[in-house]
């Protein structure tokens, strides 16, 4: 344990501070009551320093679309589960993370977002619970990838209405197929609700998805994964998010969803600031190739790549300072900036930008403490360790 459990004010001393603008070198960070209260050089002798030698802090990551770990899944609906995805997530660095569904019957999904409720008020042991996210029930067939058709529903005003209720004011973000809406008016009476629209799992073309984030919708799920993709004569529902200024994109940087000339592509593209790493990693992460579940549907684990029985990916098993390292080796992009995207970013699409996503004063005390080849050595939250 690198930090006493009483210890409510104290230095962290490391060779690299990560902050959202550069990497300070040779840098202490003055914790105090859970909280960052300066980033400097000179030290009070009658505060305690806790050195950590030639590791690196960064900030505590935050992964927006993940569905489970170490055997458990969101769609379990139960506390323990939860428990054992936010335990295994500060293995990785991760200090907040947001619950993502996946299509199921309709009574499994609402008890799924009953439990995220009630955990997002109680708070859990590792890694915090920042919201839930709504990927399924609303997607087009042509491009279901790792969901079950057989559940699929319309999207109507009722059905957002009981989504919402049982989410208590955690809903954060919802997916859906902007095609099959019968009118683009269901995306602003979501977002007039606080609720980020995502657009995937959709056959929607350049006009259509252009349409939608006019409509209010603000990003894609997993870009080029579930999807229409870019085609010279038709941009697709790719296209046009990669040339909106202010769509923001999901990017699953495991080196297999998207060729890394593609990831460098979207960074080109997008900028930093409009990119967010995420691992949609399932429950098989963090266990052994084998055979699992995502939701009710079954899914093969082969050299840690995860599919359907019919050979569509699975999201994956990936952990965010992996991506974090994959995403800086394999394009353009600085450290400060993959960094970005798995803290700043998501912090920002989540509006809570203001407490956490960076190392900075005034900002709670969330950080990952990272070795040389990335691997986790510590990870705290709120000033206390939780790995």
């Amino acid at each position: 344990m690198l930090i006493p459990t009483h210890l409510n004010r104290y230095y962290l001393k490391a060779a690299k501070v990560v902050t959202a603008d550069a990497v300070l070198l040779d840098h202490v960070v003055l914790v105090e009551q859970g909280k960052i209260t300066a980033i400097t050089t000179q030290i009070a002798p009658e505060i305690e320093v806790i050195d950590l030698g030639e590791h690196s802090l960064f900030p505590g990551f935050i992964d927006l679309h993940i569905h489970g770990r170490e055997g458990c899944d969101i769609m379990d609906g139960t506390p323990e589960s939860l428990e054992t995805i936010s335990r295994s997530l500060a293995k990785h660095g991760v200090t907040g993370f947001v619950g993502t569904t996946v299509t199921a019957d309709w009574d499994v999904s609402i008890q799924a977002y009953k439990n995220m409720a009630s955990a997002y008020q109680k708070g859990l042991a590792g890694a915090q619970l920042l919201g839930a996210y709504n990927e399924g029930l609303f997607f087009a067939e042509a491009h279901k990838g790792a969901h079950n058709e057989s559940f699929f529903l319309e999207l109507t005003k009722q059905r957002f209405d009981e989504i919402y209720a049982a989410c208590e004011g955690c809903l954060s973000s919802f997916a859906l197929a902007p095609e099959l809406l019968k009118s683009p008016d269901m995306i602003r009476y979501i977002t007039d609700k606080g609720v980020r629209v995502m657009l995937g799992h959709t056959d929607a073309n350049f006009e259509q998805t252009t349409q939608a984030l006019a409509h209010g919708a603000c990003g894609g799920v997993h870009i080029f994964n579930g999807m229409r993709g870019i085609h010279h004569r038709d941009p697709g529902c790719t296209g046009a998010l990669l040339m909106d200024n202010d769509a923001m994109v999901e990017l699953i940087p495991d080196g297999i969803h998207l060729h890394p000339s593609i990831m460098n592509m979207v960074y080109r593209l997008k900028g930093a600031d409009k990119i967010a790493l995420i691992t949609d990693c399932v429950s098989a992460g963090g266990l052994q190739d084998g055979r699992y579940r995502l939701g009710e549907l079954p899914i093969v684990v082969e050299q840690g790549v995860a599919r359907t029985e019919s050979g569509s990916l699975a999201g994956s098993t990936l952990t965010m300072e992996v991506g974090v390292e994959r995403f800086y080796n394999l394009t353009d992009a600085s450290l400060v900036e993959a960094t970005n995207m798995a803290s700043l970013v998501p912090a920002e699409f989540l509006n809570k930008a203001e407490q956490i996503g960076s190392i900075a004063v005034g900002k709670q005390a969330n950080f990952a403490l990272l070795d040389k080849d990335f691997s986790v050595q510590a990870t705290i939250c709120a000033g206390k360790q939780i790995f």
